[in-house]
């Protein structure tokens, strides 16, 4: 989660012309296409932007609720450690399946971050050889 949210800002504070990925696709760096066709790495970079959030503010409810559920959750049954059973199966499962999308995530932002990173020295050697 950490290296997610450390990919994140680091593209947040490295991309300073987002439209400079515009045109610019995902293959040319060795990502995997897209699923639903192909979207140029500035469209990546806005769907990027807008899934922190809702990351950040699922991780947010997620602590609220555990919290609530641990204070409305006083009494004990027999029913209880089989219930505790599937539910840290069906926990495990999730985290599993949020481990893999973050895994994913922060891969993309990674690819996103380098990319941008080489364009700028493109246009950097490009200036510096023209004003020779």
């Amino acid at each position: 989660m950490e290296q997610y949210f450390s990919a994140t800002q680091k593209m947040e504070q490295e991309v300073m012309f987002p439209s400079l990925l515009r045109g610019v696709f995902p293959q040319q760096e060795g990502a995997a296409p897209a699923a639903g066709g192909p979207t140029d790495l500035y469209e990546r970079y806005q769907l990027l932007k807008a899934i922190k959030p809702m990351v950040e503010k699922g991780l947010a409810s997620v602590s609220d609720q555990s919290q609530s559920d641990a204070d409305a959750n006083t009494d004990t049954s027999s029913d209880d450690d089989t219930m505790d059973a599937q539910l840290e199966e069906r926990l495990s499962h999730h985290l599993a399946g949020l481990q893999q999308v973050l895994t994913h995530l922060t891969r993309d932002t990674n690819a996103l971050t380098r990319r941008y990173s080489q364009i700028l020295e493109q246009i950097n050697l490009s200036e510096d050889q023209s004003s020779s």
